[in-house]
């Protein structure tokens, strides 16, 4: 028995009365690429558990082959649903994925819960998904997908902050600068007449649109990074980019306005 307990898998003892007649080697099959799958919950900096009912060597051994951060063997319910508590008291974040009833107390407790398809119905109806794939490791995918819409959207509001910031450089000294010469100072681009200013401003702002929707659409790319990490690149992005980018188009079309004009 200890011996399929290191191995990973569980010893089912066969009797007859009180006399043991074998033990039934029992042992679940870690899928393929799963270790590869719980290294990318790490670079995401997402930290994995695997809370089972199975003793502590099993438990150990299962954990150790599929590359999870850390386990707790022998859980019930009652644990399960406790350790989901203290972590979300910590202020974390929590998901789980789960297809036993025993797991339904803690999936319904869970910020995100994922039931299996091939789990009981309790686990289904505790879920607020069910993974038709069966898969634990589906987590990943619900992420990154979540991650994909909260940086598009996110970096489409930066760009379009930074970007309105930007136009009042140019509208704004074409606006006022009449009455209230001051606000010259704010002309840094120099543009070529008042109308000119406003004019490229709006054309600027309806070409920006069209270059927008492929990225709305497609949605931002999510990189195997932490959260941190991702802000910092998409505010470099985005953030600067939307700051810049109306300086320099808005400049390029005032100075074509300029040449039709002249022309």
């Amino acid at each position: 028995m200890q011996t399929i307990a290191r191995s990973g898998g569980t010893p089912l003892v066969v009797s007859e009365g009180s006399r043991a007649l074998g033990v039934v080697h029992l042992k679940d099959i870690v899928k393929g690429g799963i270790r590869e799958r719980f290294a990318e919950f790490r670079r995401i900096g997402i930290e994995t558990i695997m809370i089972t009912g199975d003793n502590p060597q099993t438990a150990g051994a299962i954990a150790a082959e599929a590359g999870v951060d850390s386990f707790q063997a022998e859980a019930t319910p009652e644990t399960k649903l406790a350790l989901i508590r203290s972590k979300q008291a910590a202020g974390h974040l929590v998901a789980m994925t789960g297809d036993g009833t025993n797991d339904a107390p803690a999936l319904a407790q869970a910020d995100v819960a994922v039931a299996m398809n091939t789990g009981t119905q309790a686990a289904k109806e505790a879920g607020n998904m069910v993974d038709l794939d069966s898969d634990p490791t589906k987590l990943l995918d619900i992420v990154e997908i979540g991650k994909q819409m909260l940086m598009t959207r996110g970096a489409l509001t930066t760009f379009s902050v930074a970007n309105d910031v930007a136009k009042y450089f140019a509208i704004i000294p074409a606006a006022f600068a009449v009455t209230y010469p001051d606000l010259r100072a704010l002309d840094l681009m120099h543009l070529h007449s008042p109308q000119s200013a406003v004019l490229s401003a709006v054309i600027f702002n309806a070409l920006v649109i069209i270059l927008l929707v492929p990225i709305a659409l497609r949605g931002v790319k999510v990189r195997p990074l932490p959260a941190a990490a991702l802000l910092r690149r998409n505010l470099l992005i985005f953030g600067l980019g939307g700051l810049v980018a109306p300086f320099v188009g808005i400049k390029l079309i005032d100075l074509a306005l300029a040449a039709v004009a002249v022309a």
